[in-house]
């Protein structure tokens, strides 16, 4: 996955002390405006289990440390600390091989060509990811050109039918 420096300046400080805490760092990034950017950190647990908000409340002291002693931003910013929520990021070919058969959004950073995808992962290897375009072929992508990979929450706000 495409990351900025200092976005992946922030990963690896976090991923250093994160096994030490059970947690398991989804993802970071940069966002707003110049004058008052935030620094997202998406946690999970390395346990599979979901993430509580005690949980994500537990750890934010140790995630502002460490990003605190990185120093990544000149004048003030704000930290943010959450759980992955339901749009969960994906950005290791770790996290594309655990949802396969999960649907995404994914965009890409061709500047020629098609760059979004809406599909369920179909295969996911060390450098690639295969998704299952309804209606198309499927697409294989490097994770290299991808940009940006989220989990797509699927609602049934139909009622259940009731058995007789």
């Amino acid at each position: 996955m495409v990351k900025s420096k200092l976005e992946q300046e922030i990963i690896d400080a976090l991923e250093a002390v994160a096994q030490d805490h059970g947690i398991d760092v989804v993802d970071v990034e940069i966002v707003g405006a110049t004058k008052a950017p935030c620094v997202r950190v998406r946690l999970d647990r390395l346990d599979g289990e979901s993430i509580s908000l005690e949980d994500v409340t537990a750890q934010s002291a140790w995630v502002s440390d460490c990003v605190e002693q990185l120093d990544p931003i000149a004048g003030p910013y704000t930290l943010e600390v959450s759980s992955p929520g339901m749009a969960r990021p994906l950005r290791r070919p770790s996290d594309f091989a655990r949802f396969v058969g999960e649907p995404v959004e994914l965009t890409t950073t061709a500047m020629q060509g098609r760059r979004s995808y809406k599909g369920a992962i179909a295969q996911a290897t060390d450098t690639q990811v295969t998704l299952e375009l309804e209606g198309e072929d499927p697409a294989t992508i490097s994770y290299d050109e991808v940009k940006k990979c989220v989990l797509k929450p699927v609602f049934d706000f139909k009622p259940k039918k009731e058995e007789k």
